[in-house]
């Protein structure tokens, strides 16, 4: 007689795709809640310089000083809103924006050229890095009328006072990368018999290119700055931000002249964005080539 087909026995439990992992779980809220902490602090900060920067001037001033310290409300209207006064920003701004964009392409250029130099010979570092300590210490507004005299007062003269004021991080931190080397590695091109161009081709320079652009990052900050101050002194050529401040400034139009510092900071804010956004990048690319 047959017998009836006994049910198989039940397969033991399988891990399935997709299952969640508690470490994963975990690894990805720790990483939503960095990002997070990340653009929320400033945005708390933001609020908070706004709410004092209001209260200041519609209750502690005195009706007929307001002016010295507008509400944002009122910076908005008279520096974003109002059309003919935003033209007239963008379009200094533009101008300031060039002058820094060239002066700070110049000191990236430069600036690695003199740190390689230097980084390839001890002699070399000891005759040049003691003037660009000098260059860095010097009050650059001591500097800028000689230049004017020396290179006139347009677009030339402003590119200098940038690059004069920009160029040092650039050659501190990228001789600083070439000479944080480690010297298991060039033993390893020391072996291979590497010629010095192979070794700073392929050891030295790639090494270098985080600490690089950390020193990029900051000098294009200061290449806005320079821009800026030199559009104060040079008053020939194309007029920049600098120039249009001081006339707010001499008009006593203090909105318009908050609007435009603003703007113009933006512009100083947006330069380091894109060089750090780089350098996280180029160094996530390169933790797993290590790993």
């Amino acid at each position: 007689m047959p017998t009836a087909a006994t049910p198989a026995a039940a397969a033991p439990d399988e891990p399935t795709t997709n299952s969640l992992n508690p470490v994963e779980v975990i690894a990805h809220a720790s990483r939503t809640g960095s990002r997070l902490s990340r653009w929320l602090a400033p945005l708390i900060t933001l609020a908070v310089v706004i709410g004092i920067w209001t209260f200041i001037s519609d209750h502690v001033l005195d009706p007929t000083r307001q002016f010295l310290l507008p509400s944002p409300l009122e910076v908005w209207r008279a520096g974003i809103v109002d059309s003919v006064t935003r033209a007239e920003i963008l379009n200094a701004l533009w101008s300031t924006t060039k002058v820094a964009l060239v002066g700070l392409s110049l000191s990236i250029i430069f600036g690695v050229l003199l740190a390689v130099l230097m980084s390839q010979a001890r002699w070399i570092e000891l005759s040049l890095y003691p003037y660009a300590v000098i260059l860095q210490t010097i009050p650059i507004l001591a500097v800028v009328p000689l230049l004017g005299f020396w290179f006139g007062y347009e677009f030339t003269a402003r590119v200098i006072v940038c690059v004069l004021i920009s160029i040092f991080p650039v050659i501190t931190n990228t001789l600083f990368g070439i000479r944080s080397v480690d010297s298991s590695l060039h033993d390893q091109f020391s072996l291979f018999r590497a010629s010095r161009l192979q070794r700073l081709r392929h050891l030295q320079l790639p090494a270098a290119l985080p600490t690089a652009l950390t020193g990029c990052t900051i000098a294009a900050g200061l290449s806005v700055v320079g821009s800026i101050i030199a559009d104060f002194f040079f008053r020939q050529g194309e007029p920049g931000i600098g120039r249009l401040i001081d006339s707010y400034r001499q008009s006593l139009e203090t909105d318009k002249m908050i609007a435009a510092l603003l703007l113009s900071s933006a512009v100083g804010v947006l330069l380091y964005i894109f060089f750090d956004r780089i350098t996280h990048w180029v160094t996530a690319r390169r933790s797993p080539a290590r790993s």
